[in-house]
């Protein structure tokens, strides 16, 4: 079993603005080690329950002994699935309907550090990048890499990325994997280097990992997907968190909330987006490009 060494984001944020209660019953569709759901369940103690989900079955099996460790076994149930099925599996939990759900889009420090998954540049593992490796439906980086037409490379890295060079890397891909399959991480920013000529103000496969990332797991469908199921097993009053961590996922976010709030579906709670203080930052620097916003339907 590997040790926790996650940092929950904002939490004193979503526990303010979700406000747990006693007795009420709180989703968490992104748990991860618990960072966020073991303070929550506290707080809807006593008579209260918490769902918490994850689609990678590693970090599950940390959340499970971390909620054990705790002694929150009978509070909150654990569960492997993807976010975007959270209306599905919160009708299957038989719990009710959910006085708040948080959906938490950053992905884990050890996802990132030492999941082995090809989500860093700065180490050279397997092009993988799937949060549940056992998803055989989910085509891997390197099969996007290695099969996509040229064209459609462009799109993902454009589209995904918000990359400037995507025509040119995605060109210098295709001519790359003539001499054989790109299966590394190493191998793939050896090829972006070639069309950047160097490091930047950020590395220059920042955009393009990224933009695998969201194509591999299919984020902005799942996003999208997620929320709105949200929205339809919430409890009356009950309130959506989201905290993204970059424009594509905010955007999506905020266009679904605003149009919420045009349909008069209920309310935005915060008409600012809450950033993290700079004491957070200072102490968890990933936290800096973390922006949260939460909606309360009627």
């Amino acid at each position: 079993m590997r040790e926790s060494m996650h940092i929950p984001v904002l939490l004193a944020e979503v526990l303010e603005n979700l406000s747990p209660a006693p007795g009420q019953f709180f989703v968490d569709c992104t748990a991860g080690e618990g960072g966020h759901s073991i303070p929550m369940v506290k707080m809807v103690m006593p008579g209260g329950n918490v769902l918490s989900i994850d689609a990678d079955p590693e970090e599950l099996e940390v959340l499970k002994q971390n909620i054990e460790d705790a002694g929150f076994q009978s509070i909150i149930t654990a569960v492997h699935g993807n976010f975007g099925d959270v209306k599905k599996i919160v009708s299957e939990s038989g719990l009710g309907n959910p006085n708040g759900i948080l959906f938490d889009l950053g992905f884990s420090s050890w996802q990132l550090e030492r999941s082995g998954r090809g989500f860093t540049f700065q180490k050279n593992e397997p092009l993988d990048m799937r949060f549940d490796p056992n998803d055989e439906s989910a085509a891997t980086a390197a099969e996007i890499i290695n099969e996509t037409s040229q064209e459609h490379l462009a799109w993902i890295f454009a589209n995904y990325g918000e990359e400037k060079s995507a025509d040119k890397i995605a060109d210098a891909i295709v001519k790359a994997r003539k001499s054989g399959p790109i299966k590394t991480t190493g191998d793939l920013v050896n090829i972006v280097f070639s069309v950047s000529g160097g490091r930047g103000k950020i590395h220059p496969a920042t955009k393009i990992f990224q933009a695998l990332r969201i194509a591999v797991n299919r984020e902005l469908e799942n996003i999208e997907q997620g929320i709105e199921g949200a929205r339809k097993t919430l409890h009356p009053r009950g309130k959506i968190a989201v905290i993204s961590f970059h424009s594509l996922e905010d955007r999506l976010v905020k266009q679904i909330f605003r149009k919420w709030k045009n349909k008069n579906i209920g309310t935005l709670i915060n008409k600012k987006v809450i950033k993290p203080s700079w004491q957070e930052t200072k102490g968890n620097p990933r936290s800096r490009s973390a922006k949260l916003r939460v909606f309360q339907v009627n």
